[in-house]
């Protein structure tokens, strides 16, 4: 499996992050904490809602400068929905996931963020692609990134499995961000999750309190 590592470490406001996205059997989860630093040691916001929706079943979640990344997604809403006029449909979440990539690879010099792209289209179903720092576009079926990701590459390798039932998907990305949240002193808050499918999107909020408990925290 392909891994990528978004770097949380920025100057300003970042998101010190735990973000993923899930296929399974009929759709996709995308997830994430709340947390945002400073420096990536200073919490500086505990309700962040970092899952970004850029059409009606596509959604992206960002990590590493929170100014840089509210820029890009606000551009790329503009240019998805647009194309979505011209084209008399709804966009196909690889052309969500390259207007991203084409934005970040045009200010590469300039912008510290990376994203996370995913959602459901007639054509090809659930899907989910990295949009990595400098403009790079990967598609996989999972991935997970931001600072809290060096915590779970051994459960996300052990535990995902092609094919889940929602249930099974959601409780593998629930998982995953209470261990990175437990880990990770910048991340944290709730956990957040989106759940995409041909029938339409499925919000769903985890209070800290509420997520499992793997260890004393």
């Amino acid at each position: 499996m392909e891994r990528h590592f978004m770097d949380s470490q920025t100057k300003g406001v970042s998101t010190g992050t735990t973000i993923l996205a899930v296929t399974f059997n009929g759709g996709v989860i995308i997830g994430s904490d709340s947390r945002a630093s400073i420096g990536g040691y200073y919490v500086s916001s505990k309700t962040i809602n970092k899952l970004i929706q850029v059409h009606d079943r596509i959604f992206c979640c960002i990590a590493g400068s929170l100014a840089d990344a509210q820029a890009v997604t606000k551009a790329a809403k503009f240019q998805i929905s647009f194309h979505s006029i011209q084209m008399e449909s709804p966009p196909l979440v690889k052309a969500a996931a390259s207007v991203l990539k084409e934005l970040c690879y045009n200010n590469k010099e300039e912008l510290q963020a990376g994203f996370i792209t995913a959602g459901w289209d007639r054509k090809k179903g659930p899907q989910v692609y990295t949009v990595a720092l400098g403009g790079m576009l990967l598609s996989q079926p999972f991935t997970i990134g931001g600072s809290g990701s060096t915590y779970i590459y051994g459960y996300a390798d052990a535990k995902y499995k092609p094919d889940m039932s929602k249930e099974e998907c959601l409780q593998f990305a629930t998982n995953a961000l209470a261990l990175a949240m437990g880990r990770d002193n910048v991340s944290g808050g709730v956990a957040h999750l989106v759940v995409i499918t041909e029938e339409g999107v499925e919000h769903i909020v985890i209070p800290g309190d509420k997520l499992p408990k793997f260890h004393d925290e």
